[in-house]
């Protein structure tokens, strides 16, 4: 790295651009860094257009005006043009920011756009957008030198011929662009043979690897096969771990010994391991994510009122209630329980209510039924299931359509077209 003393104005960053020739210095602290492929640069709020002051083999670098750090490299003008055009390439082509450019222009060189830009017409052929292209080169910015036709074409047919349409392949790649860099026939395929052993159709595999793209990534003798041996000897239903693989991967994709201990936990906690609640408990309490969210429902169904029971009971029953956000559960519990009325443990009876939206079904039917209590066309012992748990059709007949003759315009009122005062 060299450092220059020089008085320069500076100029205030406002606009990146740089062409295929131009050097990149920039301010820090007090002194011009030269180092185009640092990315100490983007950590700074200020470049300085000092292209055609300073160079690398310039006099002022080569005068004493220039000092060079002891067991630094000094920076060729071949290197210099390099990261220069790439940079430039990478947040005018690609749609990185200026800092994600010089990060990546750390490990990927090149001054012709001839193989970025084949590269980037295949994904775009295949059904990939700017953002999944700029996500896919932030994290994977070697996959622009890679030859389109022999090396990401044969990978990207593969997954498009096992089901994984254009919509969600750009999406699925791009979050992980480590399956463009495994080899299609020695680990690919051979993963793919396992999954369809497994799940039976390619529908099912396609549905996985959108989920998480390690079903591909990781041996299945690793942790997948030992995992699925311990499902099946407790007698888990083929079924329930199609289920658990197909929309929980990560959950069956545990460490051995960790999800051994996840498998324990669900079975003392009372789980049939014949019914799917026990597949979907288990992800429910796998991954340190899932654990903390857990806790933080746990916390969150205490402080409104329920029991420890209260809440395995409705763990037991739904165990998805243990990964709603506490803005949710807060929401709902309190509209349920301080404007209906309703026991808050008649809730952990029926978690099911807590995941329907309680704007669009929730507020209306009981708005709707608390109208009919004050009208007392119907008990107030009516239970909370039979309000929210029925399809649309059926709670009409029952709340609506039975009572128009007694209130003309209820159905505006359970629609939202008109209030409650003009009934």
């Amino acid at each position: 790295m060299f450092s220059v003393n020089l008085n320069c104005k500076l100029l205030p960053f406002k606009k990146f651009a740089t062409d295929s020739t131009a050097s990149l210095p920039f301010l820090y602290k007090d002194e011009l860094i030269f180092n185009p492929t640092s990315s100490e640069c983007c950590k700074n709020q200020f470049f300085i257009n000092f292209c055609s002051t300073v160079d690398v083999g310039s006099p002022e670098l080569k005068s004493g005006t220039a000092t060079s750090a002891p067991k630094k490299k000094k920076i060729s003008k071949k290197l210099a043009k390099e990261s220069s055009y790439t940079i430039s390439y990478l947040i005018n082509t690609c749609g990185l920011s200026p800092e994600k450019a010089i990060s990546a222009s750390e490990k990927v060189h090149f001054e012709t756009p001839e193989k970025p830009n084949s590269v980037i017409a295949l994904l775009k052929k295949h059904g990939f957008s700017k953002t999944h292209i700029a996500n896919l080169v932030r994290r994977r910015p070697v996959l622009l030198l890679s030859n389109p036709e022999k090396t990401l074409l044969p990978k990207l047919e593969f997954f498009k011929s096992i089901g994984v349409s254009k919509v969600h392949l750009g999406g699925t790649i791009s979050r992980d662009p480590t399956l463009l860099t495994r080899s299609l026939e020695n680990q690919i395929i051979p993963n793919y043979n396992y999954l369809k052993s497994v799940l039976l159709t390619d529908e099912k595999v396609a549905a996985a690897v959108k989920r998480t793209s390690w079903v591909f990534l990781e041996d299945p003798e690793k942790n997948l096969a030992p995992n699925i041996t311990v499902l099946k000897e407790l007698n888990v239903p083929q079924s329930c771990i199609i289920l658990l693989l197909t929309h929980f991967p990560e959950a069956i994709l545990q460490k051995s010994d960790e999800f051994r201990a996840s498998v324990s936990k669900v079975v003392e906690m009372g789980f049939n391991p014949l019914r799917s609640t026990f597949v979907l408990a288990l992800h429910a309490v796998s991954g340190k994510g899932n654990k903390m969210i857990w806790a933080r429902c746990y916390e969150t169904y205490s402080k409104l009122g329920w029991s420890k029971d209260d809440i395995y009971m409705a763990f037991r029953k739904h165990p998805n209630c243990m990964i709603l956000s506490e803005k949710k559960i807060s929401r709902t519990m309190d509209f349920l329980v301080n404007k209906m009325g309703w026991d808050c443990r008649m809730i952990a009876s029926c978690p099911t209510v807590l995941f329907f939206n309680l704007e669009n079904r929730i507020m209306p039917r009981c708005s709707t039924v608390q109208f009919l209590f004050s009208r007392e066309l119907i008990k107030k012992d009516v239970k909370l299931s039979t309000v929210l748990l029925p399809r649309e059709k059926y709670f009409l007949e029952k709340f609506v359509t039975k009572y128009e003759k007694q209130v003309p315009k209820l159905y505006d009122f359970y629609e939202g077209k008109i209030g409650i005062e003009e009934l």
